[in-house]
């Protein structure tokens, strides 16, 4: 247990202070100033059965204080709920944006479901509108009025291909405030924003919900072909234009939030579980190593620590507290953004136990053919 206990604290360590400072939260919209000119912007929103969450998130859109041209355009994916006829009871009682609403019929094979909307509302957008930048955006993201303005003014002031931001998710329930935070904690982990914002470097990745891409990248990259089979779309988005030149941003959110709630564990269970195990390629050798990865990284140290206080071994208590310390410390600036209480800090290993079997989850279902369901639909790995 010693030695394991060792490689867990110099894990944890290495983490500290060599993957990109992934813990910190500082990394915002960089400096930006009014360009001279405001270029046009299409909203490009997929929305499939997206009726509960609309009221909350498309008036926002439609009430962006943004001094150029721009055009909302919502593509109904295949609703059964009225998400397109409320949009524009929205639309016609708020006012705003221009909207409009349309639906492109199933995908064609080959094509996820939002892809395949996407395809669709740029399409539409770049017939009537010819933007310059395409926001691309969820149907549960609401944005702050300057939101827009000032996405625009940041890709324009750095020169800057695509700038996302992650949205701040909803955290309300006990097991929002348990799931959400480390969701957003694993994914800096993974992509540190910091190496997905500096140039030249390999890491790459977006968020999905707030992307503003300049049109002319996005025709580089062949987006969105490109990429039309990905489930995970945005890291995949992110690398396709990284790839072909394209400049990009990654940061987090002010002024852009989720609203779509997640009131019990299995929905919260379904969201991380269905990308999980096509994050991994969907290779058995990957998952194994994550699992492992994730026993010594997150478990080991409580378990260290009791093992050494139950037995009486100080070096094997000492290992475990200072690497379960470290874990702790690395994870209260993000309980901090959330404005979750800092005592949840030591509940990051049952976190982390969770995400390891929603993972593991994941993978039983792509065996069984139900990976990558999402409202309806599942898809095959590519």
């Amino acid at each position: 247990m010693e030695w394991i206990g060792a490689g867990s604290l110099l894990a944890w360590v290495w983490l500290l202070l060599g993957q990109g400072f992934f813990w910190r939260t500082d990394v915002r919209l960089p400096d930006r100033r009014d360009p001279e000119r405001w270029p046009t912007v299409a909203v490009v929103v997929p929305a499939r059965d997206e009726a509960g969450v609309l009221p909350d998130s498309l008036p926002s859109l439609l009430g962006q204080k943004y001094p150029g041209r721009a055009e909302v355009f919502l593509v109904d994916d295949g609703s059964t709920d009225g998400t397109g006829a409320l949009a524009r009871e929205l639309a016609a009682a708020r006012g705003g944006l221009p909207l409009t609403v349309s639906a492109p019929g199933e995908p064609e094979p080959g094509w996820t479901g939002k892809l395949w909307a996407v395809r669709h509302g740029i399409a539409l957008a770049q017939e009537r509108l010819a933007p310059e930048y395409l926001l691309l955006t969820d149907a549960d993201i609401a944005h702050d009025p300057e939101s827009l303005r000032e996405l625009v003014a940041a890709a324009r002031s750095a020169g800057l291909d695509l700038v996302s931001q992650m949205a701040r998710l909803r955290a309300v329930t006990f097991w929002e405030r348990l799931i959400v935070p480390a969701f957003v904690y694993f994914f800096g982990q993974l992509y540190p924003f910091r190496w997905v914002n500096r140039p030249g470097a390999r890491t790459a990745a977006a968020a999905g919900g707030c992307v503003l891409l300049r049109r002319e990248a996005a025709e580089r990259a062949g987006i969105p072909d490109a990429i039309r089979h990905a489930v995970i779309d945005d890291v995949t988005l992110a690398r396709a234009v990284k790839r072909s030149g394209g400049t990009i941003w990654l940061g987090l959110a002010d002024r852009v939030d989720s609203v779509r709630p997640y009131p019990r564990p299995a929905e919260l269970w379904r969201m991380v579980s269905r990308s999980a195990y096509a994050q991994l390629r969907h290779q058995p050798l990957l998952l194994l190593g994550t699992v492992l990865g994730l026993a010594l990284v997150y478990l080991v140290p409580p378990v260290a620590l009791a093992a050494g206080l139950a037995d009486g071994d100080t070096a094997v208590t000492m290992l475990g507290g200072a690497a379960w310390a470290v874990m702790c410390g690395t994870y209260l600036p993000m309980l901090r953004y959330y404005g979750q209480p800092l005592w949840a800090a030591p509940l990051l290993p049952f976190t982390a136990l969770l995400y390891l079997l929603m993972t593991v989850d994941s993978a039983v279902q792509h065996y069984r053919g139900r990976g990558a369901a999402w409202k309806g639909r599942t898809y095959p790995a590519p």
